[in-house]
Parts: C-alpha cells; sequence; structure tokens
C-alpha cells in the first residue's frame, strides 16, 4: 500500500515526484501511435464513448473551456467547433510529445483561431479561480498522481454555474465481464503494443493503472469531497467506461 510519500505506477508503487515522469516516458513511446492503437483496442468504441461524453459536457457557444490530459485533441476539436470563434479551449496535456501530436492535428483540421495550447500538470493548474465554463480530462485522471489534489484544482478554476466531466476507464460490473475483460487487458492489449505500438509495457502500465483507479462511488464521493455538487456518473460498456460530472453551484 503507498504511504504519503509513494503511489502507484500500475502495479508498482514508486516514489510520488517519480510517477509523473514514468507516465511522461509511457506518452512519449507510444505518441505517434496513439490514435491508432486506441481505434485498434477498443474496436472503435472510444468515438461513441466520446461522442457522448461531449454531449454530456454541455458546451455551449462562446464559452471558455480546458482540456486537461488533451492528448491528441478528441475533445478538444470538437469543443472548438461548438464554442466557435468567439469561444476558447485551451487544449493541455503534460506530456509534451502528446501536446504536439494533437497540435499538428488541430492544424490539418483548420482548428486553430480558438484553440491554443500549454503544458499543464492537472495538480497545479495554472489559471486564476473562476476561469472556464467547463473543465474535461478524459482518460487522464487515472495517470495523475494526486487525484484528489487535482478534482481540486478543476473545481477551483470552474467558474460558479460551470461543470467539471470525468472520462475514464472504471470498473465493469458482474463477474462474467470483469473476466473477459481481464483476460483481453492482461493478454490482449499487451500483445496488440507489441505488434503495433512496438511497446508491450506502456501497454500492460494501460491494464494495471485502470485497475488501481478507483471505481465509480469512490470517485463521485473524491469529486464531492472537492466541494463539487450534484455529482452523478454514467456508466458505458457495462462500467468498463464512466462518466463522471460535477457542478460548482
Amino acid at each position: 500500500m503507498a504511504d504519503d510519500n509513494t503511489t502507484h505506477f500500475g502495479y508498482e508503487t514508486v516514489q510520488s515526484e517519480e510517477k509523473a515522469q514514468r507516465v511522461r516516458q509511457v506518452f512519449d513511446s507510444v505518441a505517434t501511435r496513439y490514435d491508432l492503437m486506441n481505434d485498434l483496442m477498443s474496436m472503435g468504441v472510444h468515438r461513441l464513448w466520446k461522442r457522448f461524453a461531449i454531449e454530456m459536457a454541455g458546451i455551449k457557444r462562446g464559452q471558455h473551456i480546458l482540456d486537461l490530459a488533451s492528448g491528441t485533441g478528441d475533445l478538444a476539436s470538437r469543443f472548438a467547433g461548438i464554442t466557435g470563434p468567439e469561444g476558447l479551449v485551451v487544449m493541455t496535456d503534460i506530456n509534451n510529445a502528446m501536446l504536439e501530436q494533437g497540435r499538428m492535428r488541430m492544424a490539418d483540421e483548420g482548428l486553430i483561431g480558438n484553440v491554443v495550447y500549454t503544458q499543464v500538470n492537472a495538480e497545479a493548474i495554472p489559471f486564476p479561480d473562476n476561469s472556464f465554463d467547463c473543465v474535461t480530462i478524459a482518460f487522464g485522471l487515472r495517470n495523475v498522481t494526486d487525484k484528489q489534489q487535482a478534482l481540486n484544482e478543476m473545481q477551483r478554476v470552474i467558474k460558479p454555474g460551470g461543470r467539471v466531466m470525468v472520462l475514464e476507464f472504471s470498473h465493469p460490473n458482474g463477474d462474467p465481464l470483469k473476466a473477459i475483460y481481464d483476460l483481453y487487458s492482461f493478454k490482449i492489449l499487451p500483445l496488440m503494443g507489441r505488434l503495433v505500438a512496438k511497446d508491450e509495457e506502456s501497454y500492460r502500465y494501460l491494464a494495471e493503472s485502470i485497475r488501481m483507479h478507483p471505481n465509480q462511488e469512490t470517485l463521485k464521493q473524491m469529486m464531492e469531497q472537492a466541494g463539487l455538487e450534484r455529482c452523478d456518473y454514467h456508466n458505458m460498456t457495462g462500467g468498463i467506461v464512466a462518466i463522471h460530472r460535477g457542478f460548482k453551484l
């Protein structure tokens, strides 16, 4: 069990200050094949998860959005289209290689007018209180060292009336689904990582990090502890993925 100075990197216990560097190395390794692997790993279903998350984010024209752990920008690109030229999308990632992939994608799609890019650690968001209408993080919270601190920061920077939305792998419902999911995660996923991304260990870490992430009820309680209200969650694909929302009233 991790103490105050240690945390989990997958199933491994490491010093807290070491985790961010280890996570950065993982995503440096997979950045150029990240989108391809997402499609292969989920058989394309990740696009449906993200589409539902975008609907639940409730973004409106002219709003200011902070997208943490943006990766290659699946959510940020959609938000940029919704907010329009009078809006603003701040696309961030702790990993510069991932952020650069997202920047190139945005340029290719012509989404440059209302999107800005900055390298951000979710535990120390460099923006004033009450800056954003919505803060989102998709498939990134499990990689954060201090998840509670990150949620505290998200609550701090949203405006009254704003919302925080977390899209993340979670805990499947029922033993039969869990058994199938475990087989896929620990046997097939690392094999795909080795064959496609040339990096088996990074995808083994992915599977382990999902298992170490708080379950649906625990994450809901953590959001409430951060000061968010009306918190809820919605399971998708039998709880393999969940969307959590909380509001600042």
